[in-house]
């Protein structure tokens, strides 16, 4: 080596740098291998995905059930109501049932509004009526 302290200092000073840049090296490589690893990983996920979609896709639509067509409820909100009286109620209900359920006066108009609408859910196959004025869902 040089005699010179001048260029004693400016060696060591590049030795020292290269250390610390062969060190930084060291790790960035480290770190490009884990982000490679991940990367790997991740394009993997990517095409099991794609796989996946693919064959979704390919997949025939599902054949229905064969469930029996049921009627709906007209949309009137008195008919609403009542359907909801009905889906709470455990047993067969009468008109003037329903009136009150309803929280109307019983009163004959009240009661043959109520069962004329009864009558006209049964027609419509809503609700069936096992003896006259007794009214209940089909299948209870």
């Amino acid at each position: 080596m040089s005699e010179n302290p001048q260029v004693k200092a400016v060696l060591e000073y590049v030795k020292t740098r290269e250390r610390e840049l062969t060190d930084q090296a060291a790790r960035l490589r480290v770190r490009i291998e884990e982000l490679t690893a991940q990367l790997g990983e991740f394009e993997a996920e990517s095409e099991n995905l794609r796989v996946t979609r693919k064959t979704l896709l390919a997949l025939p639509a599902p054949v229905p059930a064969d469930e029996p067509n049921r009627p709906e409820v007209p949309d009137h909100p008195a008919y609403q109501q009542i359907f909801a009286v009905f889906a709470d109620a455990e047993a067969p209900l009468r008109a003037r049932d329903l009136c009150q359920a309803l929280d109307l006066p019983i009163v004959p108009k009240n009661t043959e509004g109520i069962r004329s609408k009864l009558k006209r859910m049964v027609t419509r196959g809503i609700l069936t009526e096992p003896e006259p004025g007794l009214f209940t869902p089909p299948g209870t």
